[in-house]
């Protein structure tokens, strides 16, 4: 099959989820009516029962979405597993994808006009992760940490990859390395699969994993604690719409403020999420976490009194 045909097959399957999953429960005639009208349908012809009972199995080998028709009735079609989906994970984020991809394309007309955040460069290795992780193979791989001048080479077994703030990240575990860690992909600078075979321990849920986490940070020396934290003048209004944790409730109301309370290990990434929001947010508990962040609040307004007060301020610049 040409390279243009692949895409065009796979822009239907993307195209025939987000009609049956935006619809709920649509029938075929349906189906095929929003198809004539459809960019994708190049050909301006409208869909055949075979050729669209042949895309639904393509859909649920490729992505594990099951498009079933009712046995009765007007024999609509449905996907039956979006309980499952609208839980989250892979599946959810997969159908939120194909939207937004079926939306642009829908409206070419207005392309220009949709803006995205950029993501590095590091999602070319994503294709090669997943496949050696669905094989079992390790992974040769270069690596530049930010914390070193020189690269590292691992061989290492990709036990599951995450995304975060835009960023995709790969939990590995290296032979000599006593636990597993992260690695983000964006600084990967060289990856070749393997021959070797891995098997993940026994038990391991990726999901479980960061149960307790923020983000990417395990904090392996960290424990899941209670911490409470209170937004002011209207910040509390984006936790409510945009929780920071799954784990977030809200235990107390007024006009002025919110307190939420989260179960989740006080890791590096935990503490930049609290700084990033200033003054509308606060640690109330427990009294370490308050204090620790306290201190860096000190430390940044020392250094912008110091900066204010040097005699050199005004014809100070970054060195390039």
């Amino acid at each position: 099959m040409a390279k243009h045909e692949h895409s065009n097959l796979f822009n239907r399957y993307i195209w025939l989820v987000d009609t049956i999953y935006s619809a709920g429960l649509i029938s075929f005639e349906d189906i095929n009516a929003k198809w004539l009208r459809s960019k994708y349908n190049i050909d301006g012809e409208g869909l055949p029962k075979k050729t669209f009972h042949r895309h639904l199995l393509a859909i649920e080998e490729l992505f594990d979405i099951d498009i079933e028709c009712e046995k009765g009735g007007s024999y609509r079609y449905y996907i039956s597993n979006s309980d499952e989906i609208e839980k989250g994970g892979v599946r959810t984020w997969l159908l939120n994808s194909l939207a937004v991809n079926n939306l642009i394309n829908e409206s070419y007309s207005i392309k220009s006009r949709i803006l995205f955040e950029k993501i590095p460069s590091g999602q070319k290795y994503l294709k090669p992760i997943v496949e050696a992780m669905a094989e079992g193979h390790t992974l040769l791989m270069t690596y530049r940490s930010f914390t070193k001048e020189d690269p590292s080479f691992y061989e290492i077994e990709p036990w599951c990859v995450k995304v975060f703030r835009q960023r995709w990240y790969m939990l590995g575990k290296v032979k000599n390395f006593e636990r597993p860690r992260i690695y983000s992909l964006d600084r990967i600078e060289d990856l070749d699969t393997t021959e070797n075979k891995f098997k993940l321990p026994k038990g391991f849920d990726a999901e479980a994993y960061f149960a307790h986490c923020f983000g990417i940070f395990i904090g392996d020396s960290d424990k899941a604690q209670k911490i409470v934290i209170r937004a002011w003048d209207g910040e509390q209004k984006y936790l409510r719409t945009l929780p920071w944790h799954h784990s977030q409730k809200e235990i107390a109301k007024t006009d002025s403020y919110s307190d939420f309370e989260f179960n989740l290990k006080p890791t590096f990434d935990f503490k930049q999420e609290i700084l990033s929001h200033g003054s509308y947010v606060e640690v109330l508990e427990p009294a370490s976490l308050r204090d620790e962040i306290n201190t860096v609040i000190a430390k940044m307004a020392e250094r912008y009194t110091t900066l204010d007060n040097s005699p050199d301020a005004k014809n100070s610049s970054r060195a390039g």
